[in-house]
């Protein structure tokens, strides 16, 4: 799962400077290891479905045992397929979408890359400190996404006002996993819904991480970025 994620970051920042020479080819380019993603995770399907469980860990920061700790399961496994599957749609139609003569497509089609990429790490995290990881990587491209036209001053000012927004909402929801985690012993999330901890620091934290993933789903009152994004 490690060398899936990082082989579509990867792809997608070597399309960066492809724009210029491939055109809006470059999409198509981008579709390839989403889609051969979704066919890597489709043929788990079968066995995920009757109760398997894929898991992978790397460690990170061993001297706070901290690690990349990534886990398939039923549910990673239907949102890793709305990541892919969508993503890889997207492309293919941007491919027919934009003109030859469009600026910025190598970019782009990169930044939907990391994009996916990002969000895969989010589905598939089974720690929380990675799962935050992976939701501020989302935060950034996002940022880069919605000013990829940098010569726009309201392109700037909209992504600039996203990144704020849903950073600071990010930095909530961070506290909000500290307390959890502090509170269950543990970091990792299958480990903390199998003994869900109890206490006031729990609930405080619960409503940390909601206000997080209000203010990326641009929900009332944190809602005002996304018109200005779109």
């Amino acid at each position: 799962m490690i060398l899936l994620i990082a082989s579509i970051a990867v792809v997608g920042a070597g399309l960066f400077p492809s724009g210029r020479s491939l055109g809006r080819r470059v999409y198509w380019i981008a579709a390839m290891p989403l889609g051969g993603a979704f066919v890597w995770l489709l043929a788990r399907a079968g066995r995920i479905i009757d109760g398997d469980v894929d898991v992978q860990h790397v460690d990170w920061v061993p001297a706070l045992g901290i690690g990349i700790d990534l886990r398939l399961d039923g549910f990673g496994l239907l949102m890793a397929l709305l990541v892919t599957g969508i993503g890889a749609a997207v492309c293919v139609y941007a491919a027919a979408y934009f003109s030859e003569t469009a600026s910025g497509l190598g970019r782009s089609a990169g930044l939907l890359l990391m994009f996916a990429a990002a969000m895969l790490v989010v589905v598939l995290a089974d720690n929380l400190l990675l799962l935050y990881t992976g939701w501020e990587l989302t935060s950034i491209t996002s940022y880069l996404l919605i000013g990829n036209d940098h010569t726009q001053l309201h392109a700037r000012a909209a992504a600039l006002q996203a990144l704020l927004i849903t950073s600071l909402g990010g930095l909530v929801m961070l506290a909000g996993f500290v307390l959890v985690g502090q509170q269950a012993g543990t970091f990792r999330l299958s480990e903390i819904l199998a003994d869900p901890p109890g206490g006031q620091s729990v609930h405080v934290g619960l409503v940390l991480v909601l206000v997080g993933a209000f203010t990326k789903s641009a929900q009332y009152p944190f809602h005002s970025w996304l018109p200005s994004a779109m």
